[in-house]
């Protein structure tokens, strides 16, 4: 394993020949308060949260509501989604958390979006009941929210090294993970065969995919597009459908290069569940269209055949 002793400041910033490289970067652990360990991505997801806080904040402003419920929502679907995410973890990978179960609690690293998002919207459904606001119109000021908290997430990714990274490369942006916290090893850097199974690709000095990145310059560009249309977005409802399809799309291109196991042909099971998410709010979205532009839809498709 490669390390950074020696290393001059521009070698660990730019790299030995051409692959980006900067051990500096890696920050798993931040410190430790007696027996408790603060890591990088639990930093990095609380201040996730908190820029979902203050979108969200923005919304209720906007929209007439207690800036107030903006913290309930937050902190209970913080709540639903770390639990979410960590169930997921542990089911979709249950062989290893029950040989070591303290894993399942005490680990930096083991936290599956997906869970989180389905425990996250459970609760947010719980809490818009329990103050008698429409979900709809809840669940629409949560889709911004949710992709600039995914941003500040994939950050936290990249900085503790928690296995997220993509496949060897060269490119020029190639990263590596000597400090990950899941290890830099053979176990933990994968490459595809020619029959698309994950094998070991693991060599001094391999470089790969920094996936994080991708995913947080895309969900940076989700939010943006979302922000950029919540005023005329539609009926109640409408902007979380727009999420799942920008979101799904965004997982799913970076999923070709992530070290995931393919379940189906080239398909990995996160771009099974992205394309679910596209074609579900795809379909919300066409059904929920207002009577106004399904009209002048209709009118435009009888002007072409005229």
């Amino acid at each position: 394993m490669e390390d950074c002793r020696g290393a001059s400041r521009s070698t660990l910033w730019f790299g030995r020949r051409s692959g980006y490289y900067n051990c500096e970067a890696m920050i798993p652990v931040l410190f430790h308060i007696g027996p408790l360990t603060v890591y990088s991505y639990g930093l990095m997801m609380a201040l996730g949260f908190l820029a979902a806080d203050l979108v969200i904040r923005l919304e209720c402003k906007r929209r007439g509501f207690d800036p107030e419920y903006s913290s309930s929502i937050v902190i209970w679907a913080a709540i639903g989604g770390i639990a979410g995410s960590r169930i997921y973890a542990i089911l979709d990978d249950l062989p290893a958390y029950l040989a070591d179960p303290k894993s399942m609690i005490f680990s930096g690293s083991g936290f599956v979006w997906y869970g989180g998002l389905i425990g996250g919207l459970l609760a947010v459904f719980l809490v818009s009941r329990w103050y008698k606001i429409g979900f709809g119109v809840t669940a629409d000021m949560c889709g911004p929210a949710l992709a600039i908290g995914q941003a500040f997430g994939r950050i936290g990714c990249h900085l503790s090294g928690d296995g997220d990274w993509g496949l060897p490369s060269t490119l020029p942006w190639a990263v590596a993970y000597p400090k990950a916290i899941v290890g830099w090893n053979a176990d933990t850097v994968l490459k595809l065969d020619d029959h698309y199974r994950l094998v070991s690709g693991f060599f001094p000095g391999v470089r790969v995919h920094p996936a994080p990145i991708y995913e947080t310059i895309l969900y940076l560009g989700v939010f943006a597009f979302l922000w950029s249309i919540r005023k005329n977005s539609g009926r109640p409802g409408r902007l979380l459908c727009w999420y799942f399809v920008t979101a799904g799309a965004a997982r799913f291109l970076v999923e070709f290069v992530r070290i995931n196991p393919r379940v189906f042909m080239l398909f990995t099971e996160a771009q099974i569940i992205a394309i679910i998410m596209i074609v579900s709010g795809s379909i919300a979205l066409i059904l929920t269209r207002s009577p106004s532009r399904q009209a002048a839809s209709v009118e435009h498709k009888a002007a072409l055949r005229a």
